[in-house]
């Protein structure tokens, strides 16, 4: 065969583009191009692996855009600026449903559509000017692509080679290789990635052979690398996935090289299903296993690879053979691509150079900050001082996406300025220079600011790589921001009157943009300080949390979406903060806790050596971790609540994990009691406050009681769904059936509420004595004042710890005790 292999032709010349993708099912027998006349043709090629490779998904997606843009009139088509700028990031969010594990797709698409409202927001912005840039920013793609498969080819052959002489392989310096999958020009725009290293190594006369495994179920090494090889007269051989251990252990496989379709942040890689068990059978047998994948596959908003979405494709291609069935009637079970734990990995290729694994492991956010500049090879790692850049780099472990930047009151209105569909509930961007913005966030982690302009305004979140009340010196995930708007929008799914809405999401900048709450909208915590009283409050946050609760729960679910639920909704690094200031903290004298001093000092140190809290604490930790009932808020306090006489909203949901519910439920009870035990110190002669205690006391009572009701309500309404309480044993429809129901019922709301006696009680502890108080009592002036507060408040929490449901078995009771707690013969204390 002769001639430059390719997977991708376009053409652009006058006032018409031409996109032809190669049909690649039908490779090696037969040579069809498909014309993809616009992103619809080019989802369906995407979606049906006419295309495939997460570097080729990327840029044929963005060339059927190129292509729809230019041949509808390149910009004559839309009525201005703002217009195409939509229309763009329209046609871009459909295209990233095609292949949702391949993240290059999704990282393309982000920076085309940041690139489309950037040059909407200029001064003069014309459709002609906002098409033209992104057309050839996707033109761009396609050229950038090969030359930075050529420098990772390079970096790679000589980071196998140097593996496998380490080992005392290829002592005469030519390499057996193996491969997997296809990642050469049929997957890229030309040349490859771990099939470019192949390339690189034969060109420089280093190959002694190459390995491709089929690649069951779709045989894209069978049918693409193998005729790659051919095609380009490299030695090979073509064998069946299942004897690639056999083929190492007869000391023929020297380096395992193979691509990616996502790399996490601590090195695990996703790709085409059975590398994991290339990568477990060279590790057994000490043979190198290197992954080959541009930078641009590398998401390091995801902490592991127990993050990665995994696509699940039609049973067919499996019991299936040329329409003709071949495998019996059976369940099937068909992930596209596994993750390869980074421990198995020995080296990350990429344009930039190869990732230096430490003896930790991979640390690709710091690797990234260290190269950012880099450019195909032109980076320290580029020629061997991979690890001295990282070294000498500023610590920067929770470094974000490529372009993340930090905004302030200025910046925030330029980035929304450049972003026609958030622009419109400010104003036009002409209009920036009028606007206000106000940053408003009082809460421990994030930054939030309110623009207001002439069209109305918007609330702006973004989250910083640390912890706000900190500093840089405690570093936080901004994987948060993810959890968060996924979160918002499984809450909105089930309770949306009591959930502000999601206008935009923003990964690379870690920011959402959602619905601003106008006054008269308050912070419930700012207004019970106020001495405020929320008639609906309670009724409202008992539906709130039935119908989030329950609907994301087992009761409601199938097994297989609550389990798919789970792992969407793993938050591993805001639960840890939470384990850490909650759960551990308070009960020892920890670096950043903090108390009224000296007032506090004896009863904090009778905390630290009281050890009935520490194993009472120590149980609930363990409850909070290993008990995956419910999709929680996981931050559910007064301070995250925004609401008005009639209205009530929930926000700042990026805690959200699969939780206890009595979590949920305990932490904005004991909101309630702080602000109870507050009210003393905030009170006076003149105004005592009688009927906000009263109220506090009563909002208690019935939020447990409306949650109950309405809990059960929708228990008896839609369990059938669900696997928790099959159908078959529960039902209605006969006496056993009801009775059981009925039976089961009454035990899990005892249980809950038992361990929401004893989440309230480690919340009312933590806040007086931990990191992060609250406003209710850091407000009250005076510190003897406040400490009379607090030690009633630490004191009955302490309580609630220790002794829980059994001191505690109803919600009136807890009332009537926490009433009693005020009277210790202690000022301030004005009569209930």
């Amino acid at each position: 065969m002769t001639g430059s292999l390719e997977a991708i032709r376009y053409k652009r010349e006058g006032g018409h583009a031409s996109l032809h993708l190669l049909e690649q099912r039908k490779l090696p027998l037969e040579t069809e191009w498909l014309d993809i006349s616009g992103p619809e043709a080019a989802w369906t090629a995407i979606r049906d692996m006419t295309v495939r490779g997460a570097p080729a998904i990327a840029i044929s997606a963005a060339l059927s855009l190129a292509v729809d843009l230019t041949n509808s009139g390149s910009g004559a088509q839309f009525a201005d600026a703002g217009a195409a700028a939509a229309y763009i990031t329209q046609q871009l969010d459909y295209l990233v449903t095609s292949r949702p594990t391949a993240v290059n797709l999704s990282i393309a698409a982000e920076a085309l559509k940041s690139l489309a409202a950037a040059r909407a927001g200029e001064a003069g912005a014309s459709a002609t000017g906002v098409t033209g840039a992104v057309v050839d920013a996707c033109e761009q793609m396609l050229h950038e692509d090969v030359a930075a498969n050529k420098a990772m080819g390079a970096h790679g052959a000589a980071a196998l080679l140097a593996a496998a002489q380490a080992r005392g392989r290829a002592t005469d310096g030519r390499l057996r290789v193996l491969t997997h999958c296809n990642t050469g020009s049929l997957a890229t725009a030309a040349y490859g990635t771990a099939l470019g290293v192949i390339r690189s190594l034969h060109e420089r006369g280093q190959l002694e052979h190459a390995y491709c495994c089929e690649t069951r179920p779709y045989n894209q090494g069978a049918r693409l690398t193998a005729y790659e090889l051919v095609h380009d007269g490299l030695p090979s051989t073509l064998i069946c996935d299942s004897a690639a251990a056999a083929l190492m252990d007869a000391g023929k496989v020297d380096a395992v090289v193979v691509g990616a379709d996502r790399i996490a942040a601590n090195g695990d890689t996703a790709n085409k299903i059975g590398t994991f068990c290339h990568a477990v059978a060279a590790h057994h047998h000490d043979v190198p296993f290197f992954v080959a994948a541009p930078t641009t596959t590398i998401d390091p908003q995801l902490d592991h690879g127990g993050l990665i979405p995994i696509e699940e494709r039609s049973p067919e291609e499996i019991t299936h053979f040329k329409g003709q069935r071949v495998a019996a009637e059976i369940r099937v079970w068909n992930p596209s691509f596994d993750v390869t734990p980074a421990q198995l990995i020995e080296g990350i290729i990429t344009e930039r150079g190869v990732v230096p694994k430490a003896p930790a492991g991979f640390d690709i956010r710091s690797w990234l900050a260290a190269t950012s500049g880099a450019a195909n090879g032109s980076s320290p790692a580029a020629n061997g001082g991979a690890a001295k850049a990282v070294a000498s780099a500023p610590a920067q472990k929770l470094a974000t996406q490529p372009g993340f930047q930090a905004l302030d009151c200025n910046t925030v209105k330029d980035y929304v300025a450049a972003r026609p569909q958030l622009a419109k509930h400010v104003g036009s961007p002409d209009t920036k220079d009028s606007w206000t913005v106000r940053e408003v966030g009082d809460g421990n982690i994030n930054f939030v600011y309110i623009l207001e302009g002439p069209a109305g305004a918007l609330c702006v979140k973004q989250a910083l790589p640390y912890v706000r009340c900190i500093g840089e010196s405690w570093p936080l995930s901004q994987v948060r921001v993810r959890i968060e708007a996924e979160a918002l929008a499984a809450e909105a799914a089930h309770c949306p009157q009591h959930v502000p809405a999601v206008y935009a999401y923003d990964a690379r900048m870690c920011i959402i943009a959602m619905q601003y709450l106008a006054p008269p909208h308050i912070i419930v915590r700012k207004g019970l300080i106020e001495g405020r009283i929320y008639p609906r409050l309670a009724a409202h946050l008992a539906a709130f949390l039935a119908d989030t609760l329950f609907h994301t729960s087992l009761l409601a679910l199938p097994s297989d979406r609550f389990r798919s639920n789970i792992a969407q909704f793993t938050n591993v690094e805001m639960c840890r903060l939470t384990e850490q200031v909650i759960f551990t903290d308070p009960y020892y004298a920890a670096q950043h806790n903090r108390h009224t001093s000296p007032q506090l000092d004896a009863d904090v140190a009778q905390l630290h050596a009281d050890v009935a809290a520490r194993v009472a604490a120590s149980r609930l930790k363990a409850k909070f971790i290993e008990q995956q009932q419910a999709l929680l808020h996981g931050d559910l306090h007064t301070g995250s609540i925004m609401a008005t006489d009639e209205t009530t909203y929930v926000i700042d949901p990026e805690f959200a994990y699969y939780g206890p519910m009595a979590f949920d439920l305990g932490k904005i009870l004991a909101n309630l009691l702080l602000a109870f035990f507050a009210c003393d110190g905030h009170a006076s002669e003149a105004a005592p406050r009688t009927e906000q205690r009263r109220w506090l006391l009563q909002c208690v009572r019935e939020l447990w009681g409306g949650f109950r009701r309405r809990f059960v309500e929708l228990w008896d309404l839609h369990s059938a769904k669900g696997d928790a309480c099959a159908a078959p044993l529960f039902s209605g429809d006969s006496k056993e059936g009801a009775a059981a129901r009925e039976a089961a019922q009454q035990q899990f709301l005892s249980e809950l509420w038992a361990d929401a006696v004893g989440f309230m009680g480690a919340v009312l502890v933590r806040r007086i004595v931990g990191v992060a108080h609250v406003a209710d009592m850091d407000s009250i002036p005076g510190a003897d004042v406040r400490a009379v507060c607090e030690r009633r408040a630490l004191r009955f929490g302490r309580r609630l710890l220790v002794e829980g449901a059994a001191s505690f078995a109803s919600v009136d009771a807890l009332a009537e005790q926490a009433e009693a707690a005020r009277d210790d013969g202690k000022q301030p204390h004005f009569p209930l």
